[in-house]
Order: C-alpha cells, then sequence, then structure tokens
C-alpha cells in the first residue's frame, strides 16, 4: 500500500524539492496551500487551506496519511519590521505546528518530521568546534526561539501521543532557486566584481538542497528517526573564500576576490551598519552530522561542487 505523505510548505524552496522527490517515488502525496500549485500530477492532492494558524481544522486533508512533513513557517526575516517579532514566529512556528501535529497524531498519522534550524543550536561557532545535534539549544534572534519552542513542543506530544518526532536542522539551504543573500552572492559572482574576501578563513556548513530532501525522505518511517533532532550539511565544510572560488568555477567565471583583513571587514560593515553581513560571511558555523550518519546510515548523496554546479546552472537559464 503506498504511502500518503502530508507536505506543509509545497510552494515555498525546500517544500517544492521534497514534493517533486515524492512524486518520484510510490506515494500518495497531499498538499495543503494558500494557492492552487502550478504543477499537478495523479498521486497529488492540492487542498486549498485559508490561512495555517492554531485553529485551523485540518480533519479534511488527515485521513488516511502515514507522515506529516512540515516545512511551512515564518521564516527568519533579515530586516524586521513587526513591533513584536517573537509572537508572530510564535504563532505560527509554535502554535499552527503544535496544532497540526496534535490533530495528525488524533487521526493516526505515525510520524511528524519538522523542518527546524541550525539557529536553534545557536549563531555560531569555534572552528574546529562544530555544533552537535545533542548541544544545549542556544537560539539567539526570535526565529530560533520560535523553532526551539517548537521542537520541545513537538517531542513531548510525541511521547504523549507515540507519534514519532522527527526534527532536522539544517544550516544554509542552497540549489536551484535559491533566494536572498546566497543568489545576490552569485550574481556578485557572475558579475565579475572584485570582492574583499580572499582571505578568509573560517569554516561554516552548508546543505546543498538535494542532499535536504534525500535526508527527510530517508527519515520516512526509520525506526532510528523517532523522538530524535539531527541536523544536516554538505559533509564538508568552506571558508567564505572557499565557496566563492568553488561558485566561480561552478558559473565559468574568473574569481575576483583580493585579500583583505577580516578584523577590518567587520569594522568596516560596523560602520555602515551591515555588521551582521560581516559576520556571515567572516565567522564559522559548523555542523557535526555523525550522528545523522550513525543513527541513520544516510550520507549525503551529492558533492559540494554538484550543488553548485546545479544551482548555477539555474541562475544561467
Amino acid at each position: 500500500m503506498k504511502q500518503v505523505i502530508l507536505l506543509t510548505g509545497a510552494s515555498g524552496f525546500v517544500g517544492q524539492a521534497i514534493a517533486q522527490a515524492c512524486l518520484q517515488q510510490d506515494v500518495k502525496l497531499i498538499c495543503p496551500t494558500r494557492q492552487a500549485l502550478q504543477w499537478q500530477a495523479a498521486q497529488l492532492s492540492n487542498l486549498i487551506i485559508t490561512d495555517l494558524t492554531a485553529d485551523t481544522d485540518w480533519s479534511a486533508s488527515l485521513t488516511g496519511v502515514d507522515i506529516v512533513i512540515h516545512c511551512a513557517a515564518r521564516v527568519h526575516v533579515m530586516q524586521e519590521t513587526a513591533a513584536d517579532p517573537l509572537l508572530l514566529f510564535r504563532q505560527l512556528n509554535v502554535d499552527a505546528s503544535l496544532n497540526l501535529a496534535r490533530q495528525a497524531a488524533a487521526a493516526g498519522a505515525k510520524q511528524f518530521i519538522y523542518l527546524s534550524s541550525v539557529k536553534v543550536n545557536g549563531e555560531a561557532t569555534a572552528p574546529g568546534h562544530p555544533y552537535t545535534a545533542d548541544d544545549q539549544a542556544a537560539p539567539q534572534d526570535a526565529y530560533g526561539i520560535s523553532k526551539h519552542e517548537a521542537e520541545q513542543a513537538l517531542l513531548d506530544l510525541g511521547r504523549q501521543t507515540g507519534m514519532a518526532i522527527t526534527i532536522i536542522r539544517p544550516p544554509l539551504v542552497y540549489g536551484p532557486g535559491v533566494k536572498a543573500n546566497f543568489l545576490s552572492m552569485l550574481r556578485m559572482v557572475r558579475r565579475g566584481l572584485p570582492l574583499p574576501l580572499g582571505s578568509i578563513r573560517n569554516q561554516r556548513s552548508f546543505v546543498y538542497l538535494g542532499n535536504l530532501v534525500s535526508l527527510v525522505l530517508h527519515c520516512r518511517l526509520h525506526e532510528q528517526a523517532r523522538h530524535q533532532v539531527f541536523l544536516a550539511s554538505d559533509g564538508r565544510d568552506l571558508s567564505t573564500t572557499e565557496l566563492l572560488n568553488l561558485c566561480a568555477q561552478a558559473l565559468q567565471v574568473k574569481s575576483r576576490l583580493f585579500p583583505f583583513p577580516a578584523s577590518l571587514l567587520t569594522l568596516a560593515a560596523s560602520v555602515l551598519g551591515k555588521k551582521n553581513v560581516a559576520d556571515r560571511l567572516c565567522q564559522s558555523l559548523q555542523v557535526d552530522i555523525s550522528k545523522t550518519r550513525n543513527l541513520l546510515g544516510w550520507s549525503p548523496p551529492y558533492t559540494v561542487e554538484q550543488g553548485l554546479q546545479a544551482t548555477a546552472a539555474a541562475i544561467r537559464t
């Protein structure tokens, strides 16, 4: 009998990739979205919902569902304007997620896979001292706090109901369709702009979209994934300088980096009100996926080079 999967966030960057991968397998997929999806398939049911809140009635969507993959979220906002951002993050990322999970458990779903974030662990690591999945959480912003609170509430619900809870915390996800800072960086490299990032010696973990999708689907009804938290990455960490050089190779352009002290770069960015940008470029943020590999028997199927080539090909078209 086909597995029945309910996937939220199917119109988003990660959710759409998971949906497309599910449709290549022998499953029935239910995708509740606010607007009709632009793509359809025989084994896809696209249900239109008005909103995702703590009061949403999921009864029409959950009948016969084996697994819920929950990607929908209020995501990290670079320039937050809300008067109380934590309240908004909690409404969607905590309250609405828990409402869905409660109804899923009551409807007989066997597993709830929750896409969280490495921001639950924190914002930066010392080089060579990566985060692990079982480290004490240390979220620093409203988004990370809301994701941590959702994780704790879901794990509690799983222990109470017996529904398996699986939490996956990715770092920055890249791949075809990536937007925001990663896309801006690729465009600057493609245009051949000289960048003062030729001597950054940090170490950062990333995860290619194809690797993250592989991990999510690998976790389906995996006995060792019950009530567990996993970190995701490509299994290879890069400095900002290395990343930009690899991006240039993938884009088939010349890398135009020049050395500039990271300390001066951070100082200049602070003066310009861009310290957060400099921190992401210069600080380290590493994750250790040993638990993911060992407990699940999973390894990233794509290399960094393959992921960047696929990403670059998408922006060249």
